[in-house]
């Protein structure tokens, strides 16, 4: 251990850091900041047709150029924050958040904006994996579960609430906004981090992994580029056959490289654990779901139903408001304790289909009707509150304690991928739905609107969404659904195995002791 990693460790042996809350009040700040960018452009799509004039496929390339970008980097930022040092790593995380959110802020083109997100991308990178580590840093045993609860409710809320906070400010400025605002908030961060940030790193830590880096980020951009581009190509096209080739055998490439180095910045050894796998699976499942059908919900309450931004995302706010009062009342954990990780899991997926087929069924019309999608996201977010600390706690319980970081780093880019993937694939169901209803030439619905003849052609064209974000909802629950069922069923297995060798570990103890008699 190093002398660096030593004082640390002292610190926090005798009670933690003395401005431990206020540093904490500052990173969840940058966390919030950095995880509303995941959903708070969903409800500038109306703003960015009209003014940039991006189609549908620009606006689902906004979305993933940021996450795609944060998930390939978030291992390797890790790394790079245990060997240089996690307070310089936060503190440029959030300059080159600042500087892409200006950018994007003032961008002219579709183009500009994609560009700006992915930049965007690479500072939220450094501050997802370096606010865990200072929090895991600066709090000792009796704090530190208090305060990553808080860190993870913090997270579930930026998420969760991009829509209402992209409504307010779209309700007063132009798109650019919700990006301008970023500004300050990276500044005050940035003062705040060099001022009472403690220092800390290991540099006989695990190098970075640029190159896996590279490979997964190439691998997971060309299988969503193949998605996004599958219903408009057709799904046997040269052009999304050799996109999802491409994808696959770079991802291939990478589990070869990972498993060939010394520091691998994804062990796939992992996964050969069942526990692991279905923790896995279940993350990403969750963020498919979610991350989808709020991109999808966004734009039919606003160009199906007619609300405002503000109106839209208030209405979207009871998903985010029953993750943080089951997280701030500490149900979720209790909940795991009770049934176990396996019960829970199930529950929570199960919660989140359920959440899916009553939007699909109940919420997804044109006539205005909003109770259905009311439960529909109340059931989601208590499926989303009761699985999360299920799966957070199987996936850092299935590895080994030293690799705790690398197992943070794991979760957050899997749940990263699959928002990204939830986009696309529910956006592409949408869109081929839409398509087969409806014969339109252009290349959005607000666009296709625009250019209807009638008010029959446009009720028509509404109705044709309505149509495909039915049968998006359905597909995604029942991805949620199975998904879910065959991730409890591996925990179940794992959990099982080690009830097992926790019992023969005892007998023999037991026989140690008669023959020591």
């Amino acid at each position: 251990m190093t002398a660096s990693s030593t004082a640390a460790s002292g610190s926090v042996a005798t009670g933690g850091h003395p401005q431990r809350w206020l540093i904490l009040g500052v990173i969840c700040l940058a966390q919030l900041t950095v995880l509303l960018d995941n959903t708070v452009l969903s409800v500038a799509i109306p703003s960015l047709t009209s003014e940039l004039h991006a189609s549908t496929s620009d606006i689902q390339w906004m979305i993933n150029a940021y996450s795609l970008v944060q998930s390939g980097l978030l291992l390797t930022a890790g790394n790079a924050a245990d060997r240089y040092g996690r307070k310089k790593l936060l503190a440029l995380g959030l300059a080159l958040f600042g500087i892409g959110s200006l950018t994007a802020g003032l961008a002219g083109s579709t183009a500009q904006l994609i560009a700006a997100r992915a930049g965007m991308g690479v500072g939220g990178a450094l501050l997802m994996t370096t606010t865990l580590a200072v929090v895991m840093q600066i709090f000792d045993d009796s704090q530190r579960v208090k305060a990553i609860a808080i860190w993870a409710t913090v997270g579930s809320l930026g998420f969760a609430a991009g829509p209402l906070i992209g409504g307010v400010i779209l309700n007063h400025f132009w798109w650019g906004m919700i990006f301008l605002i970023n500004i300050p908030v990276a500044v005050i961060g940035l003062v705040a981090v060099l001022k009472l940030v403690p220092e800390s790193k290991n540099p006989n830590g695990e190098r970075p992994d640029p190159l896996g880096a590279l490979l997964s980020t190439i691998g997971m951009t060309a299988l969503v580029y193949a998605i996004i581009t599958g219903p408009g190509s057709g799904w046997t096209s040269a052009e999304t056959l050799v996109s999802a080739a491409v994808g696959l055998a770079v991802l291939g490439a990478f589990a070869a490289w990972e498993l060939h180095i010394p520091y691998p910045m994804l062990d796939m050894h992992f996964f050969r654990n069942q526990k692991f796998v279905g923790a896995v699976a279940g993350a990403i499942l969750v963020m498919l779901g979610m991350g989808g059908s709020l991109f999808l919900l966004t734009q039919h309450l606003q160009f199906v139903l007619g609300y405002e931004p503000l109106e839209a995302g208030l209405r979207m706010t009871p998903l985010a408001l029953t993750i943080v009062v089951l997280n701030l009342s500490g149900l979720g954990p209790r909940f795991v304790m009770k049934v176990g990780t396996a019960s829970a899991v199930a529950v929570g997926l199960s919660l989140v289909a359920a959440g899916l087929t009553s939007i699909a069924l109940l919420g997804g019309g044109t006539d205005g009707s909003y109770g259905g999608m009311l439960l529909g996201l109340v059931l989601m977010g208590a499926g989303i509150a009761l699985s999360n600390p299920a799966m957070a706690n199987a996936i850092m319980s299935a590895i080994p304690p030293e690799k705790a970081g690398v197992g943070a780093g794991v979760n957050g880019t899997l749940a990263e991928f699959g928002n990204g993937l939830g986009v696309a694939i529910l956006g592409a169901v949408l869109n081929a739905r839409f398509a087969a209803l409806v014969t339109v030439t252009a290349t959005s619905l607000p666009a296709a609107l625009a250019a209807a003849g009638s008010d029959a052609e446009r009720q028509k064209i509404s109705d044709a969404f309505a149509g495909g974000l039915q049968t998006s909802q359905l597909v995604g629950a029942v991805a949620v659904f199975a998904g879910g069922l065959l991730a409890a069923a591996l925990l179940s297995r794992a959990e099982r195995a080690e009830r097992r060798a926790a019992a023969e570990a005892a007998g023999e103890g037991a026989e140690d002791q008669v023959s020591a008699a």
